[in-house]
């Protein structure tokens, strides 16, 4: 999974100060699932970019993990190397840890200077497709390029994927942006590799700081964040709530008609089941052999 930062402030070079990583250097970080490496592809006194590369370890991810009821094919059939996902949110709070928190020894001025930067992930999964993309960032002032990756070029009658190339173009602190990938890549992924308990909460609180209040579907957010458990994001919203002074029982009602609507989807075993079923009639079948 590759992510890039990149910057045309003058000198752009100042990203190596500001993400505390020196543009001539490669610089490998190992994780529990994998390593993370940093790298500049590009750095210039006009423009400079910092790439994050994530290698996870498709191994790694299923030793010792007993066989999923829900998912049995996941040993086998697993998207998590190649996507950005939770496992990338940990590597940017591992590996830029300090820009993350706002601080910057050489250029604490510039840490808390809005700067033209650019980001790009290479493939992001977005459950929800490209309006609840926009719907995320743009409220944040970035401007979304969102490129449809279709499921095989050879069957292009299977259609897009969930999987989008993304650029995201925004006047920001650096900090602001780390915590916004942070926050929303799981969100948009509507996963996360780790077991959520209480602590996240906290988590979404720092990370959300100055900007979750204000985000008109903070309590979307805070529901796939938490992994969709009702008392966590009940506590979480209720803080939000509490901090914004908003009306807990309009956000109590607006979170049971999601959830609502969540229940009434149609799951993706029974979209399977009634397109092999229209198939059937199609051909004119009388007997299905199992």
């Amino acid at each position: 999974m590759l992510l890039t930062i990149s910057t045309t402030r003058v000198p752009a070079t100042d990203l190596g100060y500001l993400l505390h990583k020196h543009p001539d250097r490669l610089q490998c970080f190992p994780m529990t699932f994998g390593q993370a490496s940093v790298f500049y592809p590009e750095a210039n006194a006009e423009r400079c970019t910092a790439a994050l590369l994530l290698d996870v370890d498709p191994v790694a991810l299923v030793r010792g993990k007993s066989k999923s009821g829900d998912r049995p094919l996941e040993q086998y059939v697993n998207d998590r190397p190649y996507v950005a996902s939770s496992f990338l949110s940990v590597a940017l709070a591992q590996v830029f840890r300090t820009a993350l928190s706002g601080r910057c020894k050489d250029r604490p001025q510039l840490a808390e200077t809005p700067i033209p930067l650019t980001v790009n992930l290479s493939v992001l999964p977005c459950r929800g497709g490209e309006k609840f993309l926009r719907e995320m960032f743009e409220p944040l002032g970035y401007q979304v390029t969102a490129k449809p990756l279709i499921l095989d070029a050879q069957f292009p009658e299977w259609g897009a994927s969930p999987y989008f190339a993304v650029e995201l173009q925004n006047t920001i602190r650096l900090a602001d942006l780390l915590s916004h990938l942070y926050v929303l890549i799981p969100v948009l992924d509507d996963d996360k590799h780790y077991w959520v308990g209480d602590d996240e909460i906290e988590k979404l609180l720092h990370h959300g700081e100055g900007w979750l209040n204000a985000h008109p579907a903070r309590e979307q957010i805070a529901d796939r964040y938490l992994k969709r458990q009702r008392r966590l994001t009940r506590l979480a919203v209720a803080q939000l709530a509490e901090a914004d002074n908003t009306d807990l029982e309009k956000l109590e009602v607006s979170h049971q008609q999601e959830e609502e609507v969540l229940e009434q989807r149609i799951s993706l075993n029974e979209q399977r089941l009634e397109a092999v079923v229209e198939v059937l009639k199609a051909c004119g079948a009388q007997r299905v052999v199992d």
